[in-house]
């Protein structure tokens, strides 16, 4: 059994900064990439930054400059440091996994944390 377990998550006002963290736990193999998602109310989710197995990262356009994602290897823990945050920010963030569970012959999969709220207001 995998879990992603996020966490990190709480108020803050314009322009301050958080730090999500995201734990993988369980019968893991391996894991090609992680990354954060989020989804605000009335739109859709959308990819925030992923890292892979081997470093590299990617961003939304709308938070380069002021997220950065990074990895414990060791620890099966993705991080997400968010600085100046905007109100835009706003919205449930969910952590994912591209991982192969253990066990003979089990396929890379997708999966899923719960979310963790981030608020972003004066």
């Amino acid at each position: 059994q995998v879990q992603l377990v996020e966490s990190g998550g709480g108020l803050v006002q314009p322009g301050g900064s958080l730090r999500l963290s995201c734990a993988a736990s369980g019968s893991i193999f391996s894991i090609n990439a992680m990354g954060w998602y989020r989804q605000a109310p009335g739109k859709q989710r959308e990819l925030v930054a992923a890292i892979t197995s081997g470093g590299s990262t990617n961003y939304a356009d709308s938070v380069k400059g002021r997220f950065t994602i990074s990895r414990d290897n060791a620890k099966n823990t993705v991080y997400l440091q968010m600085n100046s945050l905007k109100p835009e920010d706003a919205a449930v963030y969910y952590c994912n996994a591209d991982l192969t569970p253990l066990g003979p012959g089990g396929d890379g999969m997708d999966y899923w944390g719960k979310g963790t709220l981030v608020t972003v207001s004066s």
